[in-house]
């Protein structure tokens, strides 16, 4: 989880802070916290735009905004990874040493579970899925039904949508991790309101407390996982996993060879 791409949308820290502190608190107490603890490695970064945060502002401290400044797939001139953001270059270090199965950007301004592709290729506003289209609908779905009211919303049909048909942007984070990282990330809008008032704040956690830990625990459930070793020596080989039907793949890491290849179940 990644919270506070945007200096000026600091709900997803706070919510964030307030999930590690339940899974702490509950590991061997709750059956979902000990479930999550014990079988996956989940990362919680809560601000990546500190410099922003502290000048509430949007961008960070060049004033660029984070979520433009990934190299992005329709744009390839736009690739020098020299010329991002310190911020950026740390994210793309991040996402390629650890091989995460999923991740999700917290934002706020608006209550809708969005999903790649963010943009597409002749930058009209308009529907334009991706390879695993279906396995991001049914992570979507998983946080937004899980959610108090997020798929009740009158403007997003069931709280999901595909983020080029909301409204396309280009550089962002959700779907260079996904292109580059095999990393099925969503951007996860968890408040109408960017900068609540601290009161409110326990009232959000709550209502996406369901909606963070269902989606984690689904990737433990769901999906196809295992390791590439070699047979004589049991060591991890280079490797990756392709599903018929699906024009994409996942590597398995170099580290210990394993892979995690999310399915939408049926």
């Amino acid at each position: 989880f990644i919270g506070n791409v945007h200096g000026d949308e600091p709900v997803g820290r706070e919510v964030l802070m307030q999930l590690a502190y339940w899974l702490c608190d509950n590991y061997l107490k709750d059956p979902l916290a000990t479930l999550i603890v014990e079988n996956t490695h989940l990362h919680i970064l809560p601000s990546m735009n500190p410099d922003g945060f502290a000048l509430r502002r949007r961008g960070n401290a060049n004033n660029v905004d984070l979520n433009r400044d990934f190299p992005d797939q329709f744009f390839p001139n736009n690739d020098d990874i020299k010329q991002r953001q310190p911020e950026t270059r740390a994210i793309m270090n991040w996402i390629k040493q650890e091989h995460f199965t999923a991740s999700a950007s917290l934002h706020g301004g608006a209550l809708v579970a969005n999903y790649p592709w963010d943009g597409s290729r002749d930058t009209r506003k308009q529907y334009y899925g991706c390879p695993d289209d279906k396995a991001f609908r049914y992570m979507a779905s998983m946080y937004s039904q899980s959610h108090y009211n997020m798929s009740l919303s009158k403007e997003f049909e069931g709280g999901i949508t595909n983020g080029a048909l909301w409204y396309p942007i280009y550089g962002g984070m959700q779907d260079w991790n996904y292109i580059h990282g095999g990393c099925f990330e969503l951007t996860l809008e968890i408040s109408d309101v960017k900068w609540p008032k601290a009161s409110e704040l326990l009232v959000i956690w709550k209502q996406n407390k369901m909606s963070m830990l269902n989606l984690v625990a689904s990737l433990v459930k769901t999906g196809v996982h295992g390791r590439i070793f070699a047979a004589d020596t049991g060591r991890p080989i280079p490797g990756s996993l392709m599903v018929k039907g699906i024009d994409s793949k996942i590597n398995a890491s170099g580290t210990f060879g394993d892979y995690h290849r999310i399915i939408a179940p049926g």
